[in-house]
């Protein structure tokens, strides 16, 4: 699936994006999340940053329904500069695998925070295919 140019550097740039699940009753639930983009899919950790607990109401949803959206966007007042990106595809949870090793060092290389903060081999990642990639922006 491949994007413009101008919307690939948007979502390879940007620092945050809103990841959303849904329970098995239906109950969405959107969370902040950083991530990385290869071209291909996008990866998110499980980060060691203070949580309530590791087992995380977006890894159960994940589990009990795969369908997911993430949006990448970018307001300010000057509203011809609005812009988003949404990917809406299947998560997977990848746990001590090559790609997961892979996905912790891209991450790495995108967010200084990363260096020190432990993301072990056994970090869960977030793997997420696009099966459909929507754009928006103001100046279109």
């Amino acid at each position: 699936m491949g994007l413009a140019p101008e919307v690939e550097h948007f979502v390879r740039e940007a620092r945050v994006a809103r990841l959303a699940t849904v329970d098995e009753a239906s109950q969405p639930l959107v969370v902040p999340i950083c991530f990385v983009w290869d071209g291909t899919v996008l990866h998110s950790a499980v980060d060691a940053k203070p949580k309530r607990s590791r087992d995380l109401q977006r890894l159960r949803n994940i589990a009990a329904n795969p369908k997911v959206s993430i949006v990448i966007d970018h307001y300010e007042e000057a509203w011809e500069r609005l812009r988003w990106v949404i990917f809406q595809g299947r998560a997977e949870l990848l746990e001590g695998t090559q790609e997961a090793r892979e996905a912790i060092e891209l991450l790495r290389k995108k967010y200084p925070q990363y260096v020190t903060m432990p993301l072990g081999a056994d970090a869960p990642i977030i793997k997420v295919t696009p099966v459909r990639i929507l754009t928006w922006s103001a100046s279109q």
